[in-house]
């Protein structure tokens, strides 16, 4: 079964060419069909790969499947080669998993839109994508759905591109990707000439085995591949594409956050762990920047009104914990949480949509209010997402985000409070949204009062599905039980063993500047009744978020205006998303925009077209003034010869 694993991407391809070029022939709802049919296969496979897996002993549980060799020139070659692992089936289950509930969700969605059958190959062409981007067993390979997906984000996000506001995020995502896959290119580079390979395996096993830690090549390659971490995966400072990104359809904010793009920055750094390890410096500047996105942009949700906006800021805010899991060695917990987070943002983002549906597109929770009992299933399930992102036990999100904290606090107390601090503001501005949405008194302009509705099953059954998911998904990674952490388990043998127990080095010296651990020995033996101490404080925070988000926006709905009109300079400062993009427009794109210009009115138009044009000038001149010799008179012609005769005796004569 296993050998089937270069299937998994090809499916939605026959999606993508079905659609792509037949599609104008096919009814909406055999496009709907085919596409949501070739994701499902995906799916599927997926989880028969699975269970083959599973049968294999753990350290046997690695495949990889050739399918022909790509490039071969000199010393570089190359395959078209799919690895079939424990973090590589994880990342296909949920990618395929959650992409198939958002595409049936979109059937019903964009029914009405013009360009139903562009959206479906556009949507096919993403899970594609993505899938090469976590089956592949090399970085040139990795690369190709990297850039795959940094295209089709560029398509769906500008989906509407009649529309300025659609149009200029896609180019933004798309500038802001080029950033970072920048950094990703040549660090893929400095691995081939370190390592004289791209292949995942050839490069681990050399890399553990032929360099020390805190060696300085391994150092700048996992530096360059962070700086493409946190492009795709939006993180400071390259995360402002990915708010803009909400101009797209709601189904495509869906897949961007939960189950494609910016996963793909956790999934590389993940599968890189081993190399990671080696450089406690990278290690050290991916916690930091990690736990840095999650609280700033935490922040900045707080008190946006755009619904989709506030689920944006957030995703960046999940994402930055991911990272902090990975920068203090828990890299099952930031793939344990990037799985959660699949299902319960994946959840929000269409229980989102539900809500827009029924409101004829509004998106600003101030004209929103009371919407539970027009749509109560749509509440009920976002109501578990927002459970679930908030932490509260039993739902999945309390298990993932948990066991990030205490790896956190393990490593380094700082660390740990800045985690918690976003994970309190997380609990305020998610509860926020509930209340402001479906609680409290309406806000609904009375024209659209009158067409409130539920969406309809093909919009409804997905939510259900992702809010049973979202309750229970935790439960594959209960700690402290010994054998009931069955996610940490069956990812060790990618994520476990030597790379972690290294790890554990890696912010030593953080940890006594900041008062914390001296050593990774002592951060590992504490007492269970310390972690079940920790999972009430981490249960308390989130309760305090939440009371006090039913203060300000049920009990005492005044309390934000008045807090606001107090610390007006503050709020204003958050409220406008701290003018980083008014700042990165004022240091780098104006000044690169009349850069441009000036080369293309001074050196363009005036060196090089002066250069092309004026050649062209030359050869005009050159023949006016020959063509007078061409008079068409042979007498005219004969004196011309005697003349030419003349000066050749003249020249032979006397010179």
């Amino acid at each position: 079964m296993l050998d089937y694993v270069w299937l998994v991407p090809i499916f939605p391809v026959i999606g993508v060419l079905i659609n792509g070029l037949l599609g104008h022939k096919l009814s909406k709802r055999l496009v709907g069909f085919v596409a949501c049919s070739v994701i499902f296969f995906s799916f599927a496979l997926s989880v028969l790969l699975f269970l083959s897996l599973l049968k294999l002993p753990p350290e046997a549980r690695s495949f990889e499947k050739i399918v022909y060799t790509w490039i071969a020139t000199g010393d570089f070659k190359t395959n078209i080669g799919f690895l079939v692992d424990p973090l590589s089936i994880v990342m296909m289950l949920v990618v395929s998993g959650v992409s198939f509930l958002i595409h049936v969700y979109s059937v019903g969605y964009m029914h009405d839109d013009e360009g139903f059958r562009r959206y479906f190959t556009y949507l096919n062409l993403f899970v594609f994508s993505m899938l090469v981007l976590v089956c592949s067993n090399n970085f040139l390979l990795m690369f190709v759905g990297w850039e795959g997906v940094g295209l089709c984000s560029y398509l769906l996000i500008g989906f509407w591109y009649q529309r300025k506001e659609p149009a200029d995020a896609g180019k933004k995502a798309f500038v802001v990707n080029r950033i970072g896959d920048y950094g990703f290119l040549l660090g893929m580079m400095l691995i081939f000439v370190t390592f004289g390979t791209l292949n995942f395996y050839d490069v681990f096993q050399s890399a553990h085995h032929n360099f020390h830690v805190g060696n300085l090549t391994i150092t700048a390659i996992t530096l360059l591949l962070f700086v493409g971490a946190t492009g795709k995966s939006a993180q400071i400072p390259l995360y402002t594409w990915l708010p803009d990104a909400m101009e797209g359809p709601t189904p495509v904010s869906a897949l961007i956050h939960a189950a494609t793009m910016v996963t793909a920055g956790v999934y590389m750094v993940v599968r890189c762990n081993v190399l990671f390890t080696l450089a406690p410096i990278s290690l050290t500047v991916v916690a930091i920047v990690g736990v840095v996105t999650a609280v700033f942009t935490a922040s900045i949700a707080l008190t946006a009104n755009d619904i989709k906006r506030v689920l944006a800021y957030s995703t960046i805010s999940q994402l930055g914990y991911m990272f902090l899991a990975c920068g203090v060695g828990a890299y099952a917990a930031g793939i344990f949480h990037l799985m959660t987070h699949a299902f319960f943002k994946a959840l929000l983002f269409l229980g989102a949509g539900s809500v827009m549906h029924a409101m004829s597109g509004e998106l600003d929770m101030r004209k929103m209010g009371a919407l539970k009992s027009h749509m109560p299933r749509t509440y009920w399930t976002f109501l578990i997402a927002t459970l679930a992102i908030a932490g509260i036990f039993p739902f999945a999100g309390f298990f993932s985000k948990d066991e990030i904290l205490w790896n956190a606090f393990q490593q380094n107390t700082i660390l740990w409070a800045l985690g918690a601090g976003a994970a309190l503001m997380t609990a305020f501005y998610m509860f926020r949204v509930v209340f402001m949405t479906f609680h409290g008194e309406s806000r609904v302009d009375e024209e659209v009062k009158e067409h409130l509705h539920e969406s309809p099953p093909v919009m409804t059954n997905p939510l259900i599905i992702l809010a049973i998911l979202s309750a229970v998904g935790g439960f594959v990674g209960i700690p402290i039980i010994k054998g009931a952490n069955f996610f940490h388990d069956f990812l060790a043998p990618v994520t476990g063993g030597h790379a972690v127990e290294s790890a554990k080095i890696t912010l030593t010296n953080l940890a006594y500047a900041s008062g914390g651990h001296a050593s990774a020995a002592e951060a590992g033996h504490h007492s269970i009744g310390l972690e079940v101490l920790m999972m009430i404080v981490s249960l308390a925070i989130a309760g305090i978020g939440i009371g006090l988000a039913y203060y300000m926006y049920i009990k005492n709905p005044s309390a934000p205006k008045k807090l606001a009109q107090r610390f007006t300079l503050l709020y204003q400062l958050i409220f406008n998303r701290y003018f980083v993009d008014e700042i990165y427009d004022f240091l780098f794109v104006n000044p690169i925009k009349r850069g441009s210009t000036l080369l293309w009115q001074i050196f363009d138009a005036k060196f090089i077209d002066g250069m092309i044009n004026g050649a062209g000038q030359i050869v005009k001149w050159s023949s006016v003034g020959l063509k007078r010799v061409q008079t068409g008179y042979v007498q005219n012609y004969a004196l011309s010869i005697l003349i030419g005769v003349g000066a050749i005796i003249v020249y032979f004569l006397y010179m």
